[in-house]
């Protein structure tokens, strides 16, 4: 009997033992094949260190507005089909392109986006790569974004037996807005099919980021780029003239009053501890300097991190601009266009991501920023799905490398691009693993 109890402690302790060792064993094993995938991504993509800077110049040599990326969308579906990627689909939405990589095993379904569309803004860097198109320049990084994506492609098309699952390539025209009177950017492409068939179940972008040296990568947990309203406001009075103006109703004076009190509203009527942008860009009205003007028109943007906030605001922008025509005798109509929800990075995905990006470039480089008021259509496909949008480093003060996008002196330094390509293709395959946030 006490042999027999004996024995049958021993197998538990044996049992117990071997649980152990499977235990501490299997972690070591699949940390070194992270590892191992890791060294492969990155050999992979300083391999195409030349490759990558030679694309990025032609992009940026080659810039074309929202709606017009023709030239754009051919080279990244002629690379595409090179990789052989499946399915690559053209045209959607205007001038996108969304490919499929399919992986040898089974498993989930990611997406990743690139923008390629550039902006009305003259060239001024005296570079080998400065734009041929005059009046249009990569200003605010997309030629960077739809490369490090086509460098993306490249490492992980040749390593489909690592890939559990299937990763969708989202190359996008217009996030800079279509142009007026035309539809684009996310939500048409959305609206064209380019999240289903099949449907990814979260998705991931980056911006540059050029107030962060390159090496360091950025990124917020809930709102990271501000909502995005774009409006027109008409004031209509009575035209007169000028030296008689109790005859009409003068809208420059009327309008003059409005921009005052549209003001009031981030200052007096919102919390104040709620971000919330106002302005009035452009202001149009009147034909002769002793006409009393009947017509005024006001263009603008309404910038907000918060949904509630933002609709607020805008009643009370209707609210305001009633008060004050009313008062003179006067009317008023308001459009809102070109809107942009607010980009928010669902705070799961951003969790499970932090641990890859701690991982590739380490801890010490990555920067939590204060929300940014510029805003970002990929806010649109965060509303179909988890998303994270995360900012990719390129300035570099020892170089002079320091102009905010948006500026006739933009660039990036381009060691930036290696970095993007290795961030980006660990963290699809991480996410696909389901490995993000257990190592």
């Amino acid at each position: 009997m006490k042999f027999r109890t004996a024995l049958a402690l021993f197998v538990s302790l044996l049992t117990v033992l071997l649980a152990l060792a499977l235990t501490f064993n299997k972690p070591a094993s699949v940390a070194a094949a992270d590892d191992a995938r890791e060294r492969e991504i990155a050999r992979a993509a300083e391999s195409l260190r030349q490759k990558l800077i030679e694309q990025r110049r032609d992009f940026h040599m080659h810039p074309e507005l929202s709606n017009r990326e023709e030239r754009t969308a051919k080279v990244v579906a002629e690379r595409l089909r090179a990789l052989g990627l499946d399915e690559v689909k053209t045209g959607v939405g205007r001038h996108g392109v969304v490919a499929l990589l399919k992986g040898k095993l089974p498993g989930d379904v990611v997406a990743v986006r690139a923008d390629m569309d550039a902006l009305p803004i003259q060239e001024t860097v005296d570079v080998p790569y400065k734009s041929k198109n005059a009046g249009v320049k990569h200003a605010c990084g997309h030629d960077v974004h739809t490369t490090v994506e086509l460098g993306v492609a490249e490492v992980l098309s040749k390593m489909r037996d690592q890939i559990r699952g299937t990763i969708k390539f989202i190359f996008q025209p217009a996030e800079e807005g279509p142009p007026a009177g035309e539809r684009g950017g996310a939500p048409l492409m959305i609206e064209e099919g380019c999240l289903e068939n099949p449907r990814p179940s979260a998705i991931f972008g980056l911006h540059v980021l050029p107030n962060i040296e390159v090496g360091q990568i950025a990124y917020n947990s809930g709102p990271a780029m501000a909502s995005s309203d774009r409006f027109t406001i008409t004031v209509r009075g009575k035209k007169v003239h000028g030296a008689y103006p109790h005859d009409g109703i003068d809208t420059v004076v009327v309008t003059a009053e409005c921009i005052t009190a549209l003001q009031t509203i981030r200052s007096r009527r919102i919390n104040t501890q709620e971000p919330l942008v106002i302005t009035l860009g452009s202001i149009h009205g009147g034909n002769r300097y002793n006409i009393i003007a009947d017509e005024v028109k006001l263009e603008g943007t309404m910038r907000t991190l918060n949904e509630e906030v933002r609709t607020k605001a805008i009643e009370m922008m209707k609210q305001t601009l009633a008060g004050i025509t009313s008062a003179y005798g006067a009317s008023y109509e308001i459009e809102f266009g070109a809107n942009n929800p607010v980009t928010y990075n669902d705070p799961a995905l951003v969790e499970a991501s932090l641990p890859t990006l701690k991982r590739i470039v380490g801890e010490k480089n990555l920067v939590i920023p204060r929300p940014q008021m510029g805003a970002e259509d990929f806010s649109a496909y965060q509303k179909v799905i988890p998303g994270f949008f995360y900012f990719l480093g390129v300035g570099n003060k020892a170089k002079g490398i320091t102009a905010m996008y948006h500026t006739p002196e933009f660039d990036v330094d381009e060691e930036s691009l290696v970095i993007g390509v290795k961030v980006m293709s660990n963290l699809l395959l991480d996410y696909l693993d389901g490995k993000a946030g257990k190592h």
